[in-house]
């Protein structure tokens, strides 16, 4: 039986990995600089903190999340984004001890039972941000600039940044009478999910993706004619804040957001070329999560994107947007006492920082020549009975093919300056 990958997950290849680092290495200096701290929480946690955190209601909760029993009979789940389990374990350890807000990020695998599709698996790998401990608006806008910095530090562009306001639970009550009103009159004609969504939940339908659905929320009333003075306020100065910096964004008043615990802000970043799931991330406002799942009342706010999502929009638009390492060189050898030495230089040069390769199947020169060729490196240092005698060693540019002789004991600092000359 030939045994293969599970429907909806990916094998990503050593070509690959290196996209991949290169996106995580620019999100860690950027949140380096804006003072955020990496933090690792479990693959799987208690489903009651997705339920409650999420909302049963949710397309998460009721449709896509991997939840098991185990063995004593609990019931967990492999977590279906990040935000619910690093709120659970702000509280559960206490940082709200430490200087307000929280500034920590996350970047790992999540899990979701849904229809895989480009850029789309039911393993992804997630990187988000969160802020806890500030109701600051400008809080909000920090994290709409840092997708923004990100995307363009990757090298892409044609991006849209959607903002909208949900208020807050006060403020929906009205809202959400006058939404089931007028959904009352066509409650028929929405899919089952929507249907049911409309008892429950009446916001979601405003998330629905089906082309009907969308069509018959077109006219429903707008959520930003509802809010409080509090949540009016606080998007003003969003919107201020946004406008004095000069981030382009464009007012969406039916984005809300697949999850329930979202409060005021929320924003959606998307790539037109994407097609109908076009999102590249998203995030908002949760100023009641850190309670419900346990804590002392305190505003938070975060973001997250799905890394097969954004290296999908780098790929179709910028290209080869990273440089492949290859290796420094390659010592090649004749066998016998030639071996012997490319062993002791290969060991000195790796211990010395250098990315060295060699020869581990009795091949002839050439043939390692042209594995050489094949793995990219720079040059290649040959070892033969009359150099060694001499006390160097041949070092061929691969590019030009030409040679030059170098001491035994300057071959790592040669081959040093060479990468430092021409870029590693």
């Amino acid at each position: 039986m030939n045994i293969q990958r599970p429907r909806g997950t990916n094998d990503i290849l050593p070509e690959e990995t290196g996209k991949w680092q290169f996106v995580e290495a620019k999100i860690r200096e950027l949140c380096r600089r804006y003072g955020y701290q990496e933090i690792r929480t479990p693959v799987f946690e208690h489903t009651e903190l997705f339920v409650r955190g999420i909302g049963e209601a949710t397309d998460i909760v009721e449709k896509e999340m991997y939840a098991f029993t185990d063995r004593s009979g609990r019931s967990l789940a492999l977590r279906p984004e990040g935000t619910a389990g690093v709120v659970r374990a702000f509280v559960e350890h206490r940082l709200d001890a430490r200087s307000l807000p929280v500034k920590l990020y996350y970047l790992g695998p999540m899990f979701r039972y849904e229809k895989p599709q480009a850029g789309r698996y039911r393993q992804f790998a997630q990187f988000g941000v969160e802020a806890i401990g500030s109701i600051d608006p400008f809080l909000d806008v920090e994290m709409i600039m840092l997708p923004i910095e990100l995307y363009r530090a990757c090298g892409l562009d044609g991006f849209q940044v959607q903002v909208n306001s949900i208020g807050c639970p006060k403020c929906r009550v009205q809202y959400r009478e006058a939404l089931l009103k007028h959904l009352g009159a066509n409650v028929d004609q929405f899919c089952p999910n929507c249907r049911r969504r409309i008892e429950r939940n009446p916001l979601r339908v405003l998330d629905c993706k089906e082309e009907k659905c969308r069509a018959l929320v077109g006219q429903v009333p707008l959520i930003t004619d509802y809010l409080c003075l509090e949540c009016a306020d606080h998007f003003q100065q969003v919107k201020e804040y946004l406008d004095q910096l000069g981030i382009d964004y464009v007012l969406n008043p039916q984005l809300v957001r697949g999850l329930d615990y979202y409060t005021k802000t929320v924003f959606e970043i998307t790539v037109p070329t994407l097609g109908a799931q076009n999102a590249i991330g998203a995030g908002g406002r949760y100023d009641g999560l850190v309670e419900e799942v346990g804590g002392k009342p305190l505003p938070a706010v975060g973001y997250a994107v799905g890394l097969e999502r954004l290296l999908l929009a780098l790929d179709q638009q910028a290209g080869r947007y990273y440089e492949e390492p290859r290796p420094d060189a390659y010592v090649a050898h004749f066998g016998g006492v030639t071996k012997a030495k490319a062993v002791e230089i290969v060991t000195d040069l790796r211990r010395r920082g250098l990315w060295v390769e060699m020869d581990y199947l009795g091949r002839s020169l050439k043939a390692q020549m042209k594995s050489a060729d094949k793995l990219g490196c720079r040059s290649a240092v040959i070892i033969g009975e009359s150099e060694l005698e001499r006390q160097i060693v041949k070092v061929r540019h691969m590019a030009t093919g030409d040679e030059q002789d170098v001491k035994l004991d300057q071959i790592a600092a040669y081959l040093t300056a060479d990468r430092e000359e021409h870029g590693a």
